[in-house]
């Protein structure tokens, strides 16, 4: 397994307070969506990993309420990942992120109860992923 990256930010201080798990290779976007979401929700916690197999540790440890992840990592794909996330944890919400946005990633996000947002990473794709979060069901 690969090194785990680990970034807590802002540690909660009662069981309301939202964790997110931010999976992407890319330091940049892990970046970029860690900064828009704070932005918004300066109170949540955040975790980051690069890779499916991190974030699966992770998921595992920390029982993040949400989660963005891509899909082209090294190892498993963001897809793979997210389904056995989601056998295990069936209520936590995940948000596919992809510049890949074919038809097949979107079915696929879809048969795992997600949604596909298309990258790059903007205030658009993050206001439809904070929606996803906090209004489905």
């Amino acid at each position: 397994m690969s090194s785990l990256t680990l970034v807590k930010t802002n540690m909660p201080v009662d069981s309301s307070i939202k964790k997110l798990l931010i999976v992407d290779d890319s330091k940049v976007s892990r970046m970029l969506i860690r900064t828009h979401i704070l932005a918004r929700h300066p109170e949540w916690v955040i975790f980051e990993a690069v890779c499916g197999e991190d974030a699966i540790e992770l998921v595992d440890n920390e029982r993040p309420d949400y989660c963005t992840m891509d899909i082209n990592m090294p190892g498993i794909s963001g897809t793979d990942a997210a389904e056995r996330i989601l056998s295990k944890y069936p209520s936590m919400k995940i948000v596919i992120f992809s510049a890949n946005i074919q038809e097949t990633h979107q079915n696929r996000a879809r048969s795992l109860g997600s949604i596909l947002v298309a990258k790059p990473v903007t205030e658009k794709s993050i206001a439809l992923t904070l929606d996803y979060f906090t209004n489905s069901k």
